[in-house]
């Protein structure tokens, strides 16, 4: 997540670690292995926060330039 990516650049890589944390959570829960399962929770919910942040993003994009029209 970061300032220098674009707001829809934060959607598709929020929903990337969305999908990737599900995988290592279940592959975790099936292996036992509850480190693997609860880092997989994080990263998932880091991608939620990622797929927010960018809406926000071209939401306020989209107001500067609603602004700039004179």
């Amino acid at each position: 997540m970061g300032l220098k990516e674009s707001g829809q650049d934060n959607q598709v890589r929020g929903a990337v670690n969305q999908v990737k944390g599900k995988v290592n959570e279940v592959i975790g829960a099936v292996k036992g292995d509850l480190g693997q399962e609860m880092n997989g929770k994080a990263q998932k919910n880091l991608g939620k926060l990622q797929g927010k942040f960018g809406k926000a993003e071209e939401r306020a994009g989209s107001d500067r330039a609603d602004r700039k029209t004179p």
